[in-house]
């Protein structure tokens, strides 16, 4: 295998196997609230009308939300980070895709069946703007994740080609490491300040 075909293949293929356990959870969670609908919809409280009006009543402070949305995403960064320079790596980042997918699924169900076209809207306001910037950042850090944790443990022409790269290679993995905090700081920071007037918009027709 070439040099060039290494370097132009392995990332793409994580993305793959990233985008493929994200489905997976999603189908979970859509299979799992469908499945136990007394538990989710008749009985649970997620997205039951006084949810929604609290929703509406709130008026978070962009700063106080910036503190705990900023610590909390950068945790996660910097956990999976460090997950996946250790032998459970792969396995980690793969658990948590299935669960952002599981989580997403189980919203988005809940969503549709209480509110229909309206839920939709819901979910799309949840996660705009900060999502264009948040979501490739993940992405990103999951691939990241999988790819350092090839270079270190796994023996195939990938990793070998890094190894041989030496500091160079390392570095470079350092620099897309800051460069995918620095995306989620971003993200963090539309979350914050204009996230909340868009929810509060479409939270007008419920």
């Amino acid at each position: 295998m070439k040099e060039g075909k290494i370097l132009q293949y392995s990332p793409v293929k994580n993305c793959y196997y990233v985008i493929y356990l994200f489905m997976i959870g999603l189908f979970l969670g859509i299979v799992i609230v469908n499945a136990g609908y007394d538990t989710w919809i008749r009985n649970g409280s997620l997205l039951g009308t006084e949810m929604i009006l609290r929703l509406k009543n709130s008026v978070p402070d962009g700063n106080e939300l910036l503190g705990y949305i900023v610590k909390h995403r950068l945790f996660t960064v910097f956990m999976l980070g460090i997950l996946a320079t250790t032998m459970i790596g792969i396995p980690a980042v793969c658990a948590y895709v299935c669960y952002i997918g599981l989580a997403a699924g189980c919203l988005l169900s809940v969503a549709v069946i209480r509110y229909g076209i309206r839920g939709l809207l819901l979910m799309a306001a949840g996660v705009f703007p900060q999502g264009i910037l948040l979501i490739p950042a993940y992405i990103a850090l999951f691939v990241w994740s999988i790819s350092i944790n090839r270079i270190l443990y796994s023996k195939s022409p990938y990793a070998d080609y890094y190894s041989k790269s030496g500091r160079q290679s390392y570095l470079k993995k350092g620099v897309q490491m800051i460069g995918i905090v620095g995306v989620v700081i971003m993200g963090c920071l539309l979350e914050s300040y204009v996230n909340p007037k868009m929810l509060h918009f479409i939270l007008k027709i419920f």
